[in-house]
């Protein structure tokens, strides 16, 4: 009997090795904060970013999105992503999405989001007498 198990699931260990449920298309980041700029870095190889990859700043949210179009390389094994990739991040409330900038080099995307000076957290308000 313990001969027969391997035989009659030795082709479903694959299955095992997925996560269900499935997590969402994404990929990795890495990010860092200075006094003068936010910075994002994401791990995007083998794409063209002038064609596969999109980066947009709405509402104090940067989103990247990208596309990894299958290639057919025959039968086998493939642990890749394929389809339509996405990450959000919340920017810092200084932020300046007018000023964001992106370089792509080697595989790594890299934004470069400048900080404004802080705003002054409140103001004084004066009390008049009726």
């Amino acid at each position: 009997m313990t001969a027969l198990l391997p035989r009659l699931f030795g082709d479903m260990t694959d299955w095992l090795e997925v996560d269900f449920p499935r997590p969402v298309q994404a990929f990795r980041v890495e990010d860092r904060m200075t006094d003068e700029e936010y910075v994002l870095r994401a791990e995007l190889p083998g794409m063209d970013p002038e064609k596969d990859v999109q980066i947009t700043a709405l509402n104090g949210v940067l989103t990247v999105e990208a596309e990894r179009h299958e290639q057919d390389a025959g039968s086998g094994r493939s642990e890749f992503r394929y389809g339509m990739l996405h990450r959000s991040v919340r920017l810092p409330a200084n932020a300046d999405e007018a000023a964001i900038t992106a370089t792509y080099d080697k595989g790594i995307l890299e934004i470069m989001v400048p900080l404004t000076a802080p705003e002054v957290a409140g103001r004084q308000i004066a009390i008049t007498k009726k």
